[in-house]
């Protein structure tokens, strides 16, 4: 690879930095190719040099975010065990979010390749919307069909009360397992 090169990826991957602080909400690989003028794949490969790096770069349905700390705003974060089928995933997502709480994450205890976790980041139903044509458009599985049903979240919201009604209102769905 040559030096030109080498300087054209750095300043593409400083761009990319950049341009994901600037942003509050999440940017889609394509959006990202179509700014530094190259292919998606790039991109793909850019963000994975830059996950390398340690840059608090994560990938969710609505595209790339970087995370920054929130320290001037306390959040509370809480772990909750739900057990639903394929069918019930929209109602769960739409019951958390309704409360104004974010699902950061699913996690699922797999056989063979232990813990499995995917970042979700969604909080309101038009990402929960998005979420889902996601899945239907790729025909890609949800985590817990791999488990038949049981998988965790980590959900996070700005008072400790909208954590408590998201399990009470999962409690009556009859998703709630438990949590931490």
């Amino acid at each position: 690879m040559t030096s030109t090169k080498k300087l054209i990826g750095k300043a593409r991957r400083d761009s990319i930095i950049a341009w994901l602080k600037e942003e509050t909400n999440p940017i889609k690989g394509t959006e990202l190719a179509n700014r530094a003028g190259v292919s998606r794949q790039v991109i793909v490969q850019d963000i994975s040099l830059l996950k390398a790096k340690e840059e608090p770069i994560i990938a969710t349905s609505q595209g790339y975010i970087y995370l920054t700390s929130s320290s001037e705003k306390k959040t509370f974060r809480r772990i909750i065990a739900c057990d639903h089928s394929r069918e019930q995933t929209k109602d769960e997502l739409d019951c958390i979010v309704d409360q104004g709480v974010t699902v950061k994450n699913v996690m699922i205890e797999h056989p063979v390749y232990g813990n499995l976790e995917a970042t979700l980041m969604v909080s309101n139903r038009q990402e929960v919307k998005q979420f889902m044509e996601r899945i239907s458009e790729t025909n890609a599985p949800f985590l817990l069909e791999l488990t038949d049903g049981p998988h965790l979240h980590t959900i996070e919201a700005d008072r400790i009360e909208q954590l408590d009604k998201v399990e009470q209102q999962l409690k009556k769905l009859g998703i709630l397992v438990m949590t931490s």
